[in-house]
């Protein structure tokens, strides 16, 4: 049964100014139906011929794409993936062309006729290409990725050049330092910071009041900005209104908070300059080719005392001098007349966070103890916002959820939530009320920190592991025996490195003297493991949660 799409079926959206979406809906669907459309896109902008995905969220048995490009269009194409084509060539044949050249315009070419214009027949050269995939494995979100946008399999086309014959072609290849200097005179970029802004002095003699160093001035107005600022749109290059109106109403987007923050700088003869990046779900910069749609974010580079500096106001809870996670995406360029280039690698990021934890025999015959936890940079970001989404009284409430009945929690402090530039701790009392009377005691010397759950469960994963940064985890416990009883069972110490020296854990235990000394530590020393090395990946995070899941067994003395 064949049912063809009715016209009334057919809806449009304009998504932006930029972009109409067509939509369609087939009322008909059901399971085991082939579902088969097509459409025809036209468009005068020859300088964006669409790209083409080969490959997606689901698996597919069969992708083509054909496209004929007449010799005066030159395009760079640029492929991506790791799927070879089961076919990909090229035909050749001479076509004539009828184009319509707009005289007062110059060089440029329109399908429609207008009043002034001149038509005229070209015969040049036609390349056909044909690509063709097969059996092509569907691409779903796995933890620890970027976007897979980066991995899927596809063709893009940039524009180089138009050159007909008898006439000078044009470039339309952009450099970085032409980019950059286009972006310097923008209105909505490099002018607005460019201009001397004599409006924030009064108030940037108030909030840099009492510094002498540019560093020290830096720290004041970033933390000023920081604080105050509310950023509506984390996802913005150019600045959405005037600098002074972003000031006023004291929020605006990220290009608007950190172009604002340039300014507060230069105003105090600090060398500042934008940074243009994608953010890691955004995807990856082709450093070849500079294309201002591949970036998505701006934040500033500062010189204070002959050193660099990068910073981001638009996030509140972030300590001076560091960047979100999310912009640890390795290309981004430096707006200024070099256009120079930095890179931000996960690899260059280290997070170290220790945890000790102290059981002992109390007088009155119980077994008491205590727990203190240190996060790194990135994990007391973390805690910072969880508890700006909540309260403090509710996360205390989630610690306490966190253990048995029989463990008592009691006197949680939390130190540092306001001091940006120091690692949040998170301190509290336990009360182990499980060796009171009953007779065998299954103990998991973790206390609820181990890894419960492999976070590579995908049995074949098809693209890299893209970890935030390189880990240390350390877990440190000291504990006296509890008094009537006895260690029946003990787990084995091991260590176990990953590829040789790309990571490591340690699981060493002892009981010795009535007291069990025992450390835990988990150490990735790299960000980025290839689909090759996923295997070995996961086997070493099986290991580790089937390890931490032993526990200590207790026998009551008789």
């Amino acid at each position: 049964v064949e049912i063809k799409l009715d016209a009334d079926q057919v809806f449009t959206e304009k998504r932006s100014k930029n972009l109409i979406l067509k939509k369609f809906t087939f009322p008909g669907v059901k399971e085991g139906s082939i579902i088969e459309y097509s459409y025809k896109l036209t468009s005068t902008f020859f300088f964006n011929l669409q790209p083409w995905n080969f490959q997606g969220k689901y698996p597919v048995l069969w992708s083509q794409y054909e496209v004929g490009i007449p010799e005066f269009y030159k395009y760079i194409i640029l492929s991506q993936g790791d799927k070879s084509f089961a076919v990909n060539k090229q035909d050749q044949s001479m076509v004539s062309y009828k184009f319509t050249q707009v005289a007062e315009r110059g060089d440029v070419f329109r399908e429609k006729i207008e009043s002034g214009t001149e038509t005229f027949k070209v015969d040049g050269l036609l390349t056909y290409h044909t690509w063709i995939m097969k059996n092509v494995p569907g691409l779903k979100e796995e933890p620890y990725t970027t976007t897979i946008n980066n991995w899927i399999s596809k063709i893009e086309f940039q524009l180089q050049q138009v050159a007909f014959r008898g006439s000078v072609p044009t470039n339309f290849t952009n450099t970085w330092e032409k980019l950059s200097n286009e972006l310097l005179l923008d209105d909505y970029f490099g002018l607005p910071i460019s201009r001397p802004n004599n409006w924030l002095d009064n108030d940037l003699d108030i909030i840099t009041v009492n510094t002498v160093t540019q560093n020290e001035k830096a720290r004041k107005i970033y933390a000023y900005v920081s604080n105050n600022f509310t950023c509506t749109d984390y996802n913005r290059l150019f600045i959405t209104k005037n600098l002074k109106d972003t000031y006023t109403n004291k929020n605006g987007s990220v290009a608007d908070i950190n172009m604002l923050l340039i300014a507060m700088l230069r105003s105090k003869k600090i060398n500042a300059d934008p940074v243009l990046l994608s953010t890691r779900e955004h995807g990856v910069i082709n450093p070849f080719y500079p294309q201002i749609a591949r970036f998505n974010y701006v934040i500033v580079r500062a010189e204070l005392d002959g050193s660099i500096i990068y910073l981001d106001a638009a996030n509140q809870r972030l300590p001076f001098g560091k960047l979100p996670l999310q912009l640890y995406n390795s290309h981004a360029r430096i707006i200024n007349k070099a256009a120079e280039s930095v890179i931000f690698e996960p690899d260059s990021l280290k997070e170290e966070s220790i945890t000790n934890v102290l059981i002992v025999n109390m007088e009155n015959g119980g077994t008491e103890g205590s727990f203190n936890y240190a996060a790194g940079t990135y994990g007391s970001l973390e805690l910072r916002d969880k508890i700006a989404r909540i309260t403090v009284d509710e996360y205390k409430k989630q610690i306490k959820q966190l253990y048995p009945e029989d463990i008592e929690v009691s006197n949680i402090e939390i130190d540092s939530l306001k001091l940006l530039n120091e690692p949040v701790s998170v301190r509290y009392d336990l009360k182990l009320n499980v060796f009171n009377s009953t007779d065998i005691v299954y103990f998991n010397p973790l206390l609820g920190e181990a890894l419960k759950t492999n976070p590579f469960s995908a049995a074949v994963r098809f693209y890299p592991v893209e970890m935030p940064y390189c880990a240390e985890k350390t877990y440190i416990l000291s504990m006296d025996v509890p008094k009537g009883y006895k260690v029946d069972e003990l787990p084995k110490s091991v260590r176990v490195d990953l590829n040789n020296n790309e990571g490591r854990f340690e699981y060493l235990i002892e009981n010795s003297g009535g007291s069990i000394q025992f450390k835990c530590r988990l150490q990735i020393k790299k960000t980025k493991f290839t689909n090759e090395d996923y295997q070995t990946l996961r086997d070493f995070y099986s290991f580790i949660v089937k390890k931490e899941a032993e526990q200590i067994v207790f026998k009551k003395i008789r």
